[in-house]
């Protein structure tokens, strides 16, 4: 399950895994409204970083970590599906799985064919393919093939989930990774903003003689690891890399220019 931070500038800072649900419908925000500060599968990170942000942001901080509120524990600890090469069995009746997907929403597992995910389309294709145990009434199951293809990023999914990239993987799951990564070697806790800046001015040079040489695969290399750093200069700045790009495209989808000796010119006003 992903966890969300979300900001509601002036009113909260607070923690959900289903933005939409719970900002919106619940608390009648537009998604111009609020933003989504850090992104994370790890429940601890994100309970912690939580109460960070709010003393941070001067916000009245919740007394108790969000992972150790009843109603936010792990999907594991209630849906322990059992996964072999062929199915993924659900350890509830048919009548019931919907119910229970629907409090499962973003979970992930991979399969010999594929990763799968519960979402509100996924939800519908695995009630329409759902069948019942024979030899258990409380259990029913799904075959790993057939959901996995589902699952993956053809045009017809992507244009009514808005989930996946081209790649496959969720947009936000990279960074999710990298920021666990770098959470785990306590790059958040004794890290700080110059010393990532400098890193990546650090990258930058290793890209540039890289294009110089024209070797391609250190091009990949050293732009991979000016991601990686970006993502974790964003945190320490107080952001999440998702909402930079989501700033910087809001600017220049609006803008007009043409291209000059091989650079785009903005038109002035």
């Amino acid at each position: 399950m992903t966890y969300c931070i979300y900001h509601i500038p002036g009113k909260k800072i607070g923690v959900t895994n289903n933005p939409e649900e719970r900002i919106t419908c619940q608390q009648g925000y537009t998604e111009d409204e609020y933003d989504i500060l850090a992104m994370s599968d790890d429940i601890d990170y994100i309970s912690n970083l939580e109460i960070e942000l709010q003393k941070k942001y001067g916000y009245k901080v919740d007394r108790q970590l969000y992972k150790n509120l009843p109603t936010n524990k792990p999907p594991s600890a209630s849906m322990n599906i059992n996964i072999t090469e062929q199915t993924t069995t659900f350890p509830c009746p048919v009548n019931k799985l919907k119910g229970r997907l629907k409090d499962e929403l973003n979970m992930r597992w991979e399969t010999e064919h594929g990763w799968c995910h519960v979402d509100n389309k996924s939800i519908d294709w695995v009630m329409d393919n759902i069948r019942p145990s024979m030899y258990n009434k409380e259990r029913c199951y799904v075959y790993n093939k057939a959901f996995a293809d589902f699952c993956k990023p053809t045009p017809a999914y992507a244009m009514h989930t808005g989930a996946l990239n081209m790649s496959g993987r969720r947009a936000p799951e990279r960074f999710d990774l990298i920021r666990a990564w770098a959470n785990e070697r306590g790059l958040y806790d004794k890290g700080d903003t110059k010393t990532q800046y400098l890193k990546l001015m650090e990258e930058a040079g290793e890209l540039g003689r890289a294009i110089l040489k024209n070797d391609q695969p250190e091009i990949v290399d050293a732009i991979g690891d000016m991601v990686v750093v970006l993502t974790n200069l964003s945190e320490l700045a107080g952001y999440s890399i998702e909402h930079c790009i989501d700033e910087a495209y809001e600017v220049i989808s609006k803008r007009t220019g043409k291209m000059q000796n091989g650079t785009f010119v903005k038109d002035t006003l």
